[in-house]
């Protein structure tokens, strides 16, 4: 893979894009300070490099809940019986495929895996459980934490800037 460095001007680009995808190209530009050629021609090479991943819109959970109520949020610690790397792999690609699972992470030391699921309330979590976890032979111990304030939501990435 080709070795790919980053300026003050990507930088400056990444940081506005995390903040506000839906510049326009206009407004991007102007943001940083760059030609709009210029920073048409640096998104498409963030894009390209795979740097940006994808954009998407994020929700309101407050406003969202007067239309389709609160909904359920868990952190749910995974421990697994057996560790190999196809037991791990198995059951990381059933948790990441579920529409309930918004975060998966591999984590050490501790438990195997922590993940952040949503669902519409504790009979949608039960049902969770039960594909995930119950019905997974490996899963030794299942330690869920449910969230009653979301205090903080940021998807940013920090960004190092050159000096």
């Amino acid at each position: 893979m080709e070795q790919l460095s980053l300026d003050e001007i990507d930088l400056a680009l990444l940081t506005q894009l995390q903040a506000d995808a839906s510049l326009s190209n206009q407004a991007l530009a102007a943001q940083v300070q760059v030609s709009p050629a210029t920073c048409l021609r640096r998104v498409k090479r963030l894009w390209d490099a795979g740097l940006i991943e994808r954009q998407v819109a994020l929700l309101n959970p407050e406003r969202l809940a007067l239309v389709q109520g609160h909904g359920l949020t868990a952190i749910v610690e995974i421990s697994l019986d057996a560790q190999g790397e196809s037991q791990l792999a198995s059951f990381e690609a059933r948790a990441t495929a579920d529409d309930a699972v918004q975060q998966c992470y591999r984590v050490s030391p501790g438990p195997d895996f922590v993940l952040v699921v949503t669902v519409a309330d504790m009979p949608a979590y039960l049902a969770l459980t039960q594909r995930l976890f119950v019905s997974d032979a490996n899963v030794r111990n299942v330690k869920a934490f449910f969230s009653v304030k979301r205090a903080k939501f940021e998807p940013k990435m920090p960004l190092r800037h050159i000096l």
